[in-house]
């Protein structure tokens, strides 16, 4: 696995940087293509659900772990 790479997205707006493995980077994008949608939008959206005591990264690291099981 490789180490975590820092890439900008853009949230309701807000430019942020997310540190993820580029194994988690690429399962997110193919998930956000799968579905139809843009991986900023897919992003925002998952930000709008995680817990306060959750980092983003680690929201997308589940999100995209729970998708891979289903």
């Amino acid at each position: 696995m490789s180490r975590p790479r820092k890439r900008s997205l853009t949230l309701r707006g807000h430019r942020t940087s997310v540190s993820l493995e580029d194994e988690f980077w690429s399962a997110f994008r193919e998930i956000a293509a799968k579905d139809g949608r843009a991986i900023n939008d897919l992003a925002a959206e998952i930000d709008a659900a995680r817990s306060p005591h959750c980092g983003l990264a680690s929201a997308i690291r589940l999100f995209v772990l729970s998708r891979l099981r289903d």
